[in-house]
């Protein structure tokens, strides 16, 4: 699908960094273009769907965000599911709103995402089911 969502980690409803080695670890399997070090990963999954990643946003601390991009239904979206879960990440689409995993997250989002959250558990199914929502 043309659409982009955001991985982010909030903490007192700031963005914080990513854990490279986890993104890594989780995405490693998956690579068939690009990499950690060139700030743009191509995956593709077992049933042959893709997504882009772009992963090039860093300071100091680290990696910012991951960006996903042309991402497809079906096992790519439990791929970006996990990856979220392993970073501790909010699912952010470009449309607006959160999906988070567990409800005590919802605290460390920024206040104009508090409200709209929605817990998801971190599968494909779940995933794609508020995908197929919007």
């Amino acid at each position: 699908m043309s659409y982009s969502i955001f991985l982010l980690r909030f903490v007192d409803g700031e963005v914080v960094a990513l854990d490279a080695e986890r993104f890594r670890h989780v995405t490693e399997p998956y690579v068939v273009a690009g990499g950690p070090e060139e700030g743009f990963s191509q995956l593709r999954a077992e049933d042959g769907g893709a997504a882009d990643l772009y992963h090039g946003s860093r300071d100091e601390s680290g990696m910012l965000c991951v960006t996903a991009t042309h991402f497809a239904r079906g096992a790519m979206s439990g791929v970006l599911a996990r990856l979220a879960a392993a970073l501790g990440a909010s699912i952010v689409p470009q449309s607006g709103g959160a999906l988070i995993f567990h409800e005590a997250e919802r605290r460390h989002l920024p206040a104009e995402l508090r409200g709209s959250a929605v817990v998801i558990a971190p599968t494909e199914d779940a995933f794609q089911a508020v995908f197929d929502a919007l």
